[in-house]
């Protein structure tokens, strides 16, 4: 569906010459939610106005349904950009027009009928959750109120691929949860794909198929979002990953059994999936002479399904536990010796 090929974008000024993106390559999948995330600076707000042209790469190309968008003259890329929508961090609505007028702005824009365009407005409406809000002023509307006016926006064209740049960054994360939730039911019941750009792991985490790292321009690591979760391999995914199963009473947790124990091991496990409801550490118990004191666990959600890590303390003779470590590696959970206490 989307083909992002050696793109790059260097951005000049009389102080030197700045990359923001640098030989990136991309593909998304029809149909699927694709996440960009990088801290600030990292290149991906101009990575997505690169993919509709608001920014013009230095070289590269992108290619949207077989159709290489870079090479578009400007009346060519006019139609194109009827079938890649954006909305944005900070909603850009006509403060002045009310939510069913702000809707219809991009219909009037393409010269659909009125009664075309009251129809469409109306199925928005109806699928963003606004029904009661059409008559209301951007001022009167709170802050997801607002996202929704301009997702609805954004699809009034029938569009084919939806890019949200930062799009719930200005939200609480109730109302982010309830934007993402409504993207999600866009992205099944249309089929459209969604290219979505954030800084925010949880975001990635509750709604994206895939994922790409972005760091000083360059995507340093991409691909299913359980697996990045799973297997983060560059020190920049390592910490978003963190922001999810992270936590400061983990290592707490392990300098103090550490200092309190002179004997056994601490182990961290990887559950994926089916295997997170595992009563793994009671069947050890039960099958070992060993004792397991559990330090820390945590249990998250992603798209692919669930991903949980739990840190314990085995003890016993260095045969018994290297007969349960066996034992947990043959259940497919993965095991990792973070420490020999001794």
């Amino acid at each position: 569906m989307i083909s992002i090929k050696g793109l790059n974008k260097i951005f000049k000024s009389s102080s030197g010459d700045v990359t923001a993106v640098e030989d990136l390559n991309i593909s998304i999948p029809k149909g699927e939610i694709f996440g960009v995330i990088g801290y600030s600076g990292a290149g991906k707000s101009t990575l997505i106005r690169l993919l509709n042209r608001l920014e013009e790469p230095t070289s590269g190309e992108v290619i949207i349904d077989d159709q290489d968008v870079t090479k578009l003259s400007t009346n060519k890329l006019r139609e194109a950009r009827q079938d890649i929508a954006m909305i944005f961090q900070h909603f850009n609505l006509l403060w002045s027009r009310t939510v069913r007028e702000n809707i219809a702005f991009p219909l009037e824009i393409a010269k659909v009928s009125k009664q075309e365009r009251e129809k469409r407005v109306d199925e928005l409406i109806h699928l963003v959750g606004l029904s009661g809000r059409e008559d209301a002023y951007p001022s009167q509307l709170s802050g997801g109120q607002k996202q929704r006016v301009g997702i609805a926006r954004a699809l009034a064209n029938n569009p084919k691929v939806l890019l949200c740049d930062e799009a719930t960054s200005a939200l609480d994360p109730e109302t982010t949860d309830s934007i993402l939730d409504l993207l999600v039911d866009i992205n099944e019941k249309l089929g459209l794909t969604i290219i979505l750009i954030t800084h925010e792991m949880h975001v990635i985490r509750k709604i994206c198929h895939q994922v790409a790292v972005m760091e000083h321009g360059r995507v340093v690591e991409q691909g299913d979002v359980l697996d990045v979760f799973l297997h983060p391999q560059q020190p920049v995914t390592k910490r978003f990953v963190d922001q999810i199963m992270g936590d400061r009473d983990e290592e707490d947790a392990l300098s103090t059994i550490v200092s309190q124990h002179d004997s056994g091991k601490v182990l961290r496990l990887h559950f994926v999936g089916e295997k997170t409801n595992q009563a793994l550490i009671s069947e050890i118990a039960k099958r070992f002479p060993v004792a397991v004191n559990i330090l820390h666990g945590k249990i998250t959600q992603t798209k692919k399904g669930a991903y949980g890590t739990l840190i314990v303390h085995i003890d016993g003779s260095s045969e018994a536990i290297q007969e349960a470590i066996h034992y947990i590696e043959e259940t497919s959970v993965e095991v990792e010796v973070t420490s020999d206490v001794s």
